[in-house]
């Protein structure tokens, strides 16, 4: 840091024109490579929260470039910096489940009886993403539902990857599943859930209690709550990856390089990924059952959704990618004795999000296989809508409603 302190001194007027020259670099690279659909409410919003994005992963970038820090050190630093105040309506508290982070959510007007319990997972591509990023999502939930919310801090990629965060998240739970006396919790009504790579978690922590991995005298799950969640990496060419694999705040590439990197925290096999040839042939037509853009209705395929053909694969390749074909990092490859066991689902998709097929392809197997399922769509949705739901100026109306339809 001393040396941007002494070049912030003796140079303000380079760092003026960098600064413009970085923010006019920024503009012009979102505009010729991000897309807002038609469709999406209040689109400048959109485009303004999404160059200050792409900023301050540049800026990181500078930073790394020069030995002050990472990149990724930096994004973080800049994700967590903002704390909010106590909450009038609600008890916080940090604690250590199994020495994992968690914060505690309780609601303080007395309850007549034992409240609902709510396991958070937060996303950020299981790289990004903390306790402090999902505070106002936590707070809301607990507070207009009148529930326990347990949000987990789990360990990140790249430093950390799978299925560490997937461990933590499960050690967490069954924790917190041991102690419910302690925070007045029913033991018949709690409940996973998760956005993006946390609804990837919640779900594959799911695969393992129902697989009896889990201590047997624990309480069954009551639910599951995916928001946008990723759930495969057999298939990055399914309709929504095509039509939406330039819409903010999630692109194609960086779907695949978030999936890559908590699977080995290398992203060298991205090409590979994206264009199919990371999983042989027969394998990904014996999941084609599952994972495929048949079962994705026809009204999804609109939006100029063309065909994609099998491509050859290499063995050094899938060696490097074949845990993609686990159930524990991918929850839709689970088996239908599997599904047939999940408790009630509440799914929600965004349509101009990448991941909205891998939540259409999850409601419809677990449809098949008889488990109730609540599913709602946000029409003008992108991903990573509902932590908009209360940004102030920034704030999205169709957050708010799915925030409303979550709670």
């Amino acid at each position: 840091m001393a040396l941007a302190y002494m070049l912030l001194v003796l140079f303000p007027a380079v760092f003026i024109a960098a600064f413009i020259f970085l923010v006019m670099g920024v503009i012009n690279f979102d505009f010729s490579n991000s897309e807002i659909p038609p469709g999406v409410n209040q689109p400048v919003k959109l485009r303004i929260i999404h160059i200050i994005l792409i900023s301050r992963a540049v800026v990181g970038r500078i930073l790394e470039n020069i030995g002050i820090c990472s990149q990724i050190s930096f994004v973080r630093y800049m994700q967590g910096r903002k704390t909010l105040g106590a909450d009038q309506n609600l008890f916080i508290k940090d604690l250590w489940f199994e020495k994992v982070p968690v914060r505690i959510y309780q609601p303080k007007a007395p309850s007549a009886s034992q409240r609902r319990g709510v396991m958070f997972f937060h996303g950020g591509g299981w790289v990004f993403g903390s306790l402090e990023t999902h505070e106002k999502l936590c707070r809301s939930i607990a507070r207009e539902s009148e529930s326990v919310v347990v949000s987990v801090g789990y360990r990140l990629a790249p430093e950390h990857k799978y299925p560490a965060a997937y461990e933590d998240c499960l050690h967490a739970t069954i924790h917190f599943m041991k102690n419910l006396e302690h925070y007045g919790v029913d033991p018949a009504r709690i409940i996973v859930s998760g956005d993006s790579a946390g609804g990837n978690l919640a779900a594959a922590r799911l695969v393992i209690a129902v697989r009896g991995l889990t201590a047997p005298d624990l309480p069954k799950l009551r639910a599951q709550i995916l928001i946008y969640p990723g759930l495969q990496a057999l298939d990055f060419n399914l309709p929504s990856y095509q039509q939406n694999r330039g819409v903010p705040l999630l692109f194609r590439e960086r779907a695949a390089f978030y999936v890559l990197q908590y699977l080995n925290g290398d992203a060298s096999n991205l090409e590979e990924v994206l264009e199919g040839s990371h999983i042989p042939s027969d394998i990904i037509l014996n999941y084609r059952k599952w994972v495929s853009p048949d079962y994705i209705p026809e009204k999804f395929k609109a939006r100029g959704y063309k065909p994609h053909v099998l491509l050859e694969c290499a063995t050094e390749v899938y060696e490097a990618v074949k845990r993609f074909c686990e159930p524990n990092l991918c929850p839709l490859l689970a088996e239908d004795a599997v599904v047939q066991q999940l408790p009630e689902t509440f799914i929600l998709t965004c349509e101009y999000d990448v991941l909205r097929d891998d939540g259409l392809l999850y409601k419809k197997r677990l449809e098949d296989n008889g488990v109730p399922v609540t599913w709602y769509h946000l029409e003008d949705g992108f991903h990573g809508i509902i932590s908009l739901h209360d940004y102030g100026g920034f704030s999205f109306p169709a957050g708010k409603r799915g925030l409303d339809s979550i709670v």
